[in-house]
């Protein structure tokens, strides 16, 4: 298999568990150090709420290629392939229009704050670095809209049912 293609497939699934990690190694020591020697750090409190931050984006994104957002589809289980298909084709295309928005209009924060020079108030790092959570999950999100487009375009020709994610719940 190659590089590409793996980093296609677990890109997300492993930037999940960096941040995953990252958050809940951070907190536990923030939790020991606050508990058994009375002090905590500002820093601390920055790498959990910038890492929870990149992985709500990063999750985002995850779920797109998955298809795992919440959704209501009672509907969708009387629908036929075709329609099933086209369905999906018309709310990624919606889902695409809204990504493209949101990914201009966070790059402009990310511009302002890069304009500015803003940093983080304990770790006195760029605030740019934590901004990009924004841009780079929209851009990921689009990546994936486009693979789910191909996909679902391809299924509606083909006439094969339309993926539709796991269930979580029947």
């Amino acid at each position: 298999m190659s590089v590409w293609r793996r980093i296609d497939r677990d890109a997300e699934r492993w930037l999940l568990l960096v941040f995953y990690v990252m958050l809940v190694a951070t907190m536990a020591i923030e939790v020991l150090r606050r508990e058994v020697f009375s002090y905590s750090s500002i820093w601390g409190e920055e790498i959990v709420r910038y890492s929870f931050i990149y992985l709500a984006w990063v999750g985002a994104a995850a779920a797109v290629k998955e298809r795992a957002h919440i959704r209501i589809d009672v509907v969708m289980h009387y629908l036929g392939p075709r329609t099933k298909a086209l369905l999906y084709i018309f709310g990624d295309l919606v889902m695409f229009g809204v990504a493209i928005i949101a990914l201009f209009w966070s790059l402009e924060t990310v511009h302002v704050s890069y304009k500015f020079g803003s940093v983080t108030h304990g770790l006195r790092i760029s605030n740019v670095w934590f901004l990009m959570a924004v841009p780079l999950g929209f851009t990921l999100m689009i990546w994936r809209l486009i693979q789910s487009l191909l996909r679902d375009v391809r299924s509606l020709r083909d006439g094969t049912p339309v993926y539709e994610g796991d269930k979580l719940f029947d």
